[in-house]
């Protein structure tokens, strides 16, 4: 069996990004792990709060695909860490959520989204499914604790 989440409104949406689980990592307050995500491709900079103060996660997303904002130059390096450290922040901070993701067992993870061929399977699933990897990673690390 395997896991397949996409939309924040199915049964498994507290896996997307976009879930409204917010948290505080690196003392400031997150609306989602799609905000943090994406402003730490421009850490150091304005464009930071410019992204965690807006209110929906789609805006962030946009925000930080604008590539009029100065990329950080190590962020093909630091990119599956750092959603390493938000995926792992918000199942931490919501024990609802977390309960959710623990009680999926060893079950295969998939984020299904049809345009992303690096965070989730793809349209035609040969994508690397990053973001379900990362799930089930921090699955492992929330059961052994």
């Amino acid at each position: 069996m395997t896991i397949y989440f996409y939309s924040t409104r199915e049964q498994y949406g507290c896996f997307s990004n976009f879930s409204p689980h917010g948290f505080e990592l690196d003392g400031l307050y997150w609306y989602t792990s799609e905000h943090y995500f994406q402003a730490q491709k421009f850490v150091g900079t304005p464009h930071v709060e410019q992204i965690r103060l807006v209110k929906q996660p789609k805006e962030a997303a946009r925000m930080g695909r604008e590539r009029t904002r100065p990329l950080r130059q190590d962020w093909k390096q630091v990119k599956d860490d750092i959603m390493r450290q938000a995926v792992l922040r918000k199942f931490e901070t919501h024990a609802d959520i977390r309960e959710i993701l623990i009680s999926t067992g060893n079950v295969e993870i998939v984020e299904n989204s049809p345009i992303d061929f690096y965070w989730g399977c793809g349209a035609d699933g040969s994508g690397k499914n990053m973001l379900g990897i990362i799930l089930m990673e921090v699955r492992d690390i929330l059961r052994h604790r």
